[in-house]
């Protein structure tokens, strides 16, 4: 096959229509507004395809697995990474904010706040445990199929692919046609796909035509401190990681190079998903670990998001001139890993936890999260990438430590990412 010129390939593409819509946003800011439908649209076909995708590579997993001890034991691995490296996200975020203190120097009123927070009051119930067993049940069987919600995904899914190991003489032309299936569903994706630069173009337009690149200026050092912070996270913790379990996390994210700058032109993780699954199926990660662990760890297993909390609330507190003591920010790291997991599925996550966080720590008012709305949308990339990142390291560790990763393919996958885009493209 004739290898694709630099301007064909899907991720210059994409570089190329962030740096046209951050120059549309600059220059002409209410054209740029306009562009919105477009990065709203890309991002709603892309959610349009997500729940196949998810149940079908779980389900098959599952089914062609054949031990449920097996899979109960990848779900319990895949939960102590979560928690470890959620929860080591929170810490960093909680030092970094304590020893910068991005916030100190402020000196804001806080009866001087205003600002429209409400939305995120009310969704910030979903993220209790009442909502959180709510959100996970859904109407019907089917009902998830036809909606956004990854975990009632996850969970028809995990229970079709059981019921499938249970009924495996009797269920074999069922699994047959899902593995069918399988075949256009991803052709679906890939042609999406060929959409990325249109939706990466509108929604950077969008983004810096509205807020523009001067909304920054006063909240910049907060920004800068995230963004270094969560870069660092990912190569010194993400990277140990990876050298310990024999692979590069420079390479791999090379490797996702088309679903990084998919991510950063969209601000959404979402965007990523199909294609990073079948990514990381092609470097030799069995698919039921790349079906339980990457859906999963969409919802559980948000580095990004952990690090903007904790660091985001000591900001609020800092510009208000709150003083936490050393057991009031225990709580609320106690709270933030609570919440954190609670508001799996909810739309807006990084936002909705933040307001659920602050809503059980009465010392910081949730009036406060007014102080960083502005610029929420300049952090929402990097709590992205960065979740991104931590989701796809998280697959091939849990695949190593099952030994259901082919070590040989993964090294061959990371050293030739050409040679494997040229085969998804086919």
């Amino acid at each position: 096959m004739k290898a694709k010129k630099f301007y064909q390939q899907l991720y210059f593409q994409v570089i190329a229509a962030i740096v046209a819509g951050i120059l549309l946003g600059r220059f002409y800011p209410e054209l740029g507004e306009k562009m919105k439908p477009l990065g709203d649209g890309f991002i709603k076909l892309v959610k349009m395809i997500i729940a196949p995708v998810i149940f079908i590579t779980l389900t098959l997993g599952i089914a062609h697995m054949t031990d449920l001890k097996k899979v109960g034991r990848i779900a319990v691995k895949a939960m102590i990474y979560f928690i470890t490296f959620s929860t080591l996200a929170l810490v960093i975020g909680l030092i970094v904010g304590n020893l910068l203190q991005p916030g100190h120097g402020l000196n804001i009123d806080p009866s001087t706040l205003s600002g429209d927070v409400s939305q995120y009051q009310k969704k910030a119930h979903d993220s209790t445990l009442t909502g959180f067993i709510m959100n996970i049940i859904p109407e019907t069987l089917f009902s998830p199929l036809v909606g956004e919600n990854i975990l009632q995904v996850l969970l028809v899914a995990i229970l079709t692919g059981v019921a499938l190991v249970l009924t495996q003489e009797k269920s074999r032309k069922v699994t047959e046609f899902l593995q069918d299936l399988s075949a256009p569903v991803f052709k679906i994706v890939h042609l999406l796909m060929k959409l990325a630069p249109i939706g990466a173009f509108g929604a950077m337009a969008f983004t810096i035509g509205k807020y523009g690149l001067h909304s920054v200026i006063n909240l910049i050092f907060l920004v800068g401190t995230f963004y270094i912070t969560s870069a660092l996270f990912v190569v010194l913790v993400l990277g140990a990681v990876a050298w310990y379990n024999g692979f590069s996390i420079f390479k791999l994210m090379y490797y996702l190079k088309e679903e990084l700058l998919l991510v950063l032109g969209t601000s959404s993780s979402e965007s990523a998903l199909p294609g990073m699954m079948e990514k990381l199926e092609k470097a030799g990660c069995s698919r039921a670990i790349v079906g339980l662990v990457v859906p999963t760890g969409y919802s559980f297993n948000l580095d990004g998001t952990n690090i903007y909390m904790t660091l985001a609330s000591l900001f609020i507190a800092q510009a208000l001139n709150i003083h936490l003591p050393i057991e009031k920010q225990i709580i609320l790291l106690l709270v933030a890993m609570l919440s954190s997991k609670g508001a799996a599925g909810v739309t807006g996550a990084g936002f909705v936890t933040l307001a659920a966080t602050l809503a059980v720590v009465p010392e910081i008012p949730i009036a406060g999260m007014t102080l960083i709305l502005g610029i929420d949308k300049f952090m929402s990339e990097c709590r992205a990438l960065t979740n991104v990142i931590g989701n796809s390291v998280a697959t091939v560790v849990v695949a190593n430590w099952e030994k259901q990763l082919d070590k040989e393919q993964l090294q061959y996958c990371l050293d030739h990412p050409g040679e494997v885009e040229k085969k998804l493209d086919v």
